[in-house]
């Protein structure tokens, strides 16, 4: 904890030298930097529990959260609103919705003064069929999507006008970034078909309400994902591959637009440099705050979002989380970084007061010992927060954050807590003592009844990868591995495409992609399988 608060302060004074110069954050107040973006992405990919998946926030929810990201200094909301596999006609679900993501851009507009983005997948269309079966809310996003082949002008029109009906109601939105990948991209795919994608979308843009903003959003790259789709190989787009897609866009010159780079593989900035576009980008930390997808657990204090936070671009700095309610530590971290500020263990604890009066310091404590491994520790700490969850908790200024449900806020971090505990227990006794099955039988028993026990709280089905890397999830397969049960290992190799069976290409990749988000729940039930295992 020390050594990582003292690199954090470090970090810190090393900002503070930028904002001297004029670069980052400015400020002793930690205001961000005139016209720059300090934004959060609230993703809707993945349909699990209320209020963990954003799909299920009501409009009070939405209001509450954006009050406290502009507590904390954010000035830029971000949203997939999943316009891909919204059928035709509508369900009442998905007009619902649309209303109010609506009523949500005009408050986060007028009331918090904050820019709104809306995210859009390039070529992404929906299995009409299928996406009906469904409510907005509990639609699987890999159950229900297609992928519109580009080259394909009747298809690729149909998808257009389709998507120019939804985004109607959204148009008073700031801007719209279309992702270069996952999800999108079709076999052998190239940038220029890529480019005239992006092109489309800027006249549908400009039919609707001109001036809206076009963001080329950089993460594996077109063709990268185009070359997964047909080899089922993923690999990270080139720099060449990236410059070629800016090169383009900047003889295409559809103003206004700019460049939001996420893959931390390539610096996106050097990128943009080299063709004399580095004015034009924002730095989009994906993953910094939380990876995605990711079975839920708290991260704190971790040094690599704080660094992350400051590497701010010429227009701003966007992070993401895939569970907001849980995520909280590293939202705030996020944006201490993004202004300039330092993010000390007495800032964790006033910014947790914020969250519970008067309990930051059992809060920080309890997001302290989730990161280690001592499963002893982890549930004595669990057992004084079921203590202080069923006492009379009040709301802070930041309740939003925590849906204005304190006494949820701190169960939550017992159910982790002893969660995490049964997973450091399980992970230990099959590493020392692999041949005592009586002993690993047990810690697998304890295990279950604990991590089934957070999952269905939340309900997060996809792939349990760790919140950050490292981490316990991956040790944890590992560990599993060494119960030496056919079944088990082979759903945990099935986790990367390369161990499924069947023809590389795309429909293995669809494949993968739908039982990548069954992931965890099968998981689970594997594990009693291999407990009942004589």
């Amino acid at each position: 904890m020390k050594k990582s608060l003292l690199k954090i302060a470090l970090h810190w004074l090393a900002g503070a030298c930028l904002l001297a110069s004029g670069l980052g954050a400015k400020g002793q107040t930690g205001t961000s930097e005139a016209g720059k973006m300090v934004g959060m992405y609230i993703h809707q990919h993945w349909s699990y529990n209320y209020p963990y998946a954003a799909r299920t926030w009501t409009l009070h929810d939405w209001i509450g959260y954006i009050d406290g990201l502009g507590r904390l200094g954010y000035n830029t909301v971000v949203i997939w609103p999943m316009l891909e596999t919204m059928p035709n006609p509508l369900t009442v679900s998905d007009s619902v919705y649309l209303a109010k993501i609506a009523q949500v851009i005009d408050t986060a507009q007028q009331r918090y003064r904050m820019k709104v983005y809306i995210v859009m997948c390039p070529n992404v269309a929906v299995k009409n069929e299928e996406a009906t079966k469904y409510t907005f809310e509990n639609r699987p996003f890999f159950q229900t999507d297609d992928r519109v082949d580009p080259a394909d002008p009747v298809a690729f029109g149909k998808l257009m006008a389709r998507r120019e009906q939804l985004f109607q109601p959204l148009a008073a939105a700031n801007g719209v970034v279309v992702i270069d990948s996952d999800p999108g991209g079709y076999p052998n795919a190239t940038n220029l078909e890529y480019v005239y994608l992006l092109s489309a979308h800027r006249t549908m843009l400009d039919r609707l309400r001109p001036g809206i903003e076009l963001q080329y959003w950089t993460h594996f790259g077109w063709e990268a994902y185009s070359r997964f789709y047909a080899e089922g190989i993923l690999e990270v787009a080139s720099q060449q591959e990236i410059r070629d897609v800016i090169t383009l866009l900047a003889k295409q010159n559809d103003e206004p637009w700019g460049i939001w780079g996420s893959r931390y593989e390539n610096d996106i900035v050097e990128i943009a440099r080299s063709v004399g576009m580095e004015d034009r980008v924002t730095t989009f930390k994906y993953g910094a705050i939380e990876r995605e997808p990711s079975f839920p657990f708290t991260l704190y204090n971790q040094d690599t979002t704080y660094r992350a936070g400051m590497d701010v671009g010429n227009r701003g700095i966007i992070g993401n989380a895939q569970t907001h309610a849980v995520q909280l530590p590293n939202t705030f971290m996020f944006a201490r970084a993004a202004r300039g500020l330092p993010a000390t263990e007495a800032d964790f604890e006033a910014f947790a007061d914020d969250l519970v009066p008067g309990q930051g310091k059992w809060i920080v404590a309890g997001w302290n010992a989730l990161q280690g491994d001592d499963p002893i520790g982890m549930t004595r700490m669990a057992d004084r927060l079921d203590l202080l969850a069923a006492t009379d908790l009040k709301k802070g200024p930041l309740s939003g954050l925590v849906f204005g449900n304190p006494a949820r806020f701190v169960n939550d971090l017992a159910l982790q807590l002893r969660a995490m505990g049964a997973i450091c227990k399980f992970i230990r006794i099959a590493e020392e003592r692999t041949e005592d099955r009586a002993a690993l039988k047990a810690a697998l028993q304890e295990l279950i009844i604990h991590f089934e026990g957070w999952q269905r709280v939340h309900g997060f089905s996809g792939n349990p990868r760790s919140p950050h890397i490292p981490g316990k999830m991956e040790a944890l397969m590992l560990a599993l591995e060494r119960m030496d049960n056919d079944k088990l290992n082979a759903l945990i190799g099935y986790r990367d495409i390369g161990n499924m069976p069947g023809t590389p290409g795309p429909e293995k990749v669809k494949r993968y992609m739908r039982e990548m988000e069954t992931f965890t729940p099968r998981l689970i039930q594997a594990m009693k399988a291999a407990l009942n295992d004589r």
